[in-house]
């Protein structure tokens, strides 16, 4: 008797054990099952990754393309307005008259003047100023009675701004006393 105690005893340990393997086996299946969902998402964001990754460089080209053309137009706008000058300083080169060709010359000057002259460009005025290492660069200084130190003497090449800002510096003679 004691025998079929123990077998029964082991059938039902066995029956626990069967039950806990199985128990063990659905919360494995349910950690895999939840593994390769993250997987899953893991590759969708990958994919979506890639794909904005691919947007980015197709919205740079794009971005690209676009500054280059804005360029491209705006020297075209540029040279448009200078193309009347050009022809008009041909047509002065052409006459081979003095006066003419000074006309002529005077008169292209004008016309580039007022065509940079709407694009922002003005002239830094030097002679008589006060030396301003901002605007001006100084290629000579001299003593001289007629000026303060530090004041232009002459203007050696003109200084230009584009929009306010120094695209040219003027050369200038600057006096400088020695006291």
């Amino acid at each position: 008797m004691n025998d079929k105690k123990e077998i029964t005893k082991i059938k039902d340990n066995l029956k626990e054990l069967q039950s806990e393997i199985q128990e063990k086996n659905d919360e494995i299946q349910e950690k895999e099952d939840k593994i390769n969902q993250k997987d899953q998402e893991i590759e969708q964001y990958k994919e979506q990754i890639l794909r904005l990754q691919a947007d980015f460089e197709n919205f740079k080209k794009h971005t690209e393309k676009q500054l280059s053309e804005k360029i491209r137009n705006a020297n075209e706008e540029l040279i448009k307005k200078i193309i009347d000058s050009y022809e008009d300083l041909e047509r002065a080169l052409k006459s081979g008259k003095s006066d003419d060709l000074q006309e002529g010359v005077d008169l292209i000057h004008h016309n580039l003047k007022k065509v940079l002259e709407g694009e922002g460009l003005e002239e830094i005025s030097a002679e008589g100023e006060k030396f301003d290492p901002y605007k001006h660069e100084a290629l000579m200084a001299e003593a001289h009675n007629d000026f303060a130190n530090g004041e232009i003497i002459e203007e050696l090449c003109k200084g230009y701004t584009l929009n306010s800002k120094v695209i040219k510096y003027s050369k200038v003679k600057v006096c400088k006393k020695n006291d």
